[in-house]
């Protein structure tokens, strides 16, 4: 079923997909590393989010590590319905860092595991997480030619079906569809955090997703009076407005905030259907300055 999937809908991969997703990281532990702290409550938010129309689920093996993707498996395998995104790129070290991993063996090894972690023979889309910079979570300037290169040979293996960049720029988004096909690029950006417009604008053009992480903050959540305001004035959560306003801004744009949750998951949910008002909208543009 597609009719009246949360936030309307949008191609992905071929497949139809509700613009409000789902994104697995806070299913781990603290600091996105070890088991969660309620099992029980994360199978129950994979399922309930699933039941609510959610049918666009992102992950990665170094969320834990393995811990999301291993729940993806117990919760909703064999994932009838359900597009699921992961990433590579990384991994984790003994203390919970990030560490990158981008030659090809290592991307052909996080690909394998994922394989494994989430039991498919094949994966429907891969993200390759380039980027970093001083943030950790900005684009870098450079070439991605040998990394995306790596896994468009595993596309033709049949391991990946479709691929995706992420913490990119638009010219290494150009490269990468030098290589292959992109079907989706996943960056930073949220209400408070733009810069990537011209770049959400010209994938809309080419019916390619644009996926924002950190819809709500990230780590350090959204603090902005003008966000508490409009909520006030709407009677919404300050998050809802937030989720409301990306779904606003392009048809391209899907969303996949996290919650470890039921009842917020709920309320990421119910945000599709928030209407925003032209000055609300008007009021919310002057967060990010």
């Amino acid at each position: 079923m597609t009719d009246n999937l949360p936030g309307g809908t949008f191609t992905l991969a071929g497949r139809t997909v509700a613009r409000l997703g789902y994104g697995a990281m806070q299913l781990a532990g603290p600091g996105v590393f070890g088991p969660p702290n309620d099992r029980d409550e994360a199978i129950a938010v994979l399922r309930t989010a699933v039941e609510l129309g959610v049918n666009h689920i992102d992950t990665a093996d170094f969320y834990g590590p393995y811990v999301t993707n291993e729940l993806l498996r117990e919760a909703l395998a064999p994932y009838d319905g359900l597009q699921i995104v992961t990433k590579v790129g990384a991994v984790r070290d003994d203390q919970g860092g990030w560490i990158h991993e981008r030659s090809p063996e290592q991307l052909r090894d996080q690909v394998e595991s994922n394989l494994h972690n989430l039991g498919v023979e094949a994966l429907d889309v891969v993200n390759l997480r380039v980027g970093g910079g001083p943030d950790g979570h900005s684009p870098v300037p450079g070439s991605l030619a040998e990394p995306f290169g790596a896994l468009a040979e595993l596309r033709k293996e049949g391991k990946i079906k479709e691929l995706g960049v992420s913490v990119v720029d638009a010219e290494q988004v150009a490269q990468a569809q030098s290589i292959a096909p992109v079907v989706t690029v996943q960056n930073w950006y949220n209400v408070a955090h733009r810069g990537d417009e011209k770049l959400i604008e010209s994938l809309a053009a080419q019916g390619i997703s644009y996926v924002p992480f950190w819809p709500l903050g990230g780590f350090s959540p959204l603090q902005s009076s003008t966000l508490d305001d409009v909520a006030a004035r709407l009677g919404a959560s300050p998050k809802a407005v937030a989720l409301a306003w990306l779904l606003h801004q392009s048809p391209n744009i899907l969303l996949i905030p996290g919650t470890s949750s039921v009842a917020h998951l709920r309320e990421n949910v119910a945000a599709a259907d928030l209407e925003l008002p032209a000055d609300a909208l008007a009021e919310l543009d002057t967060i990010a300055g």
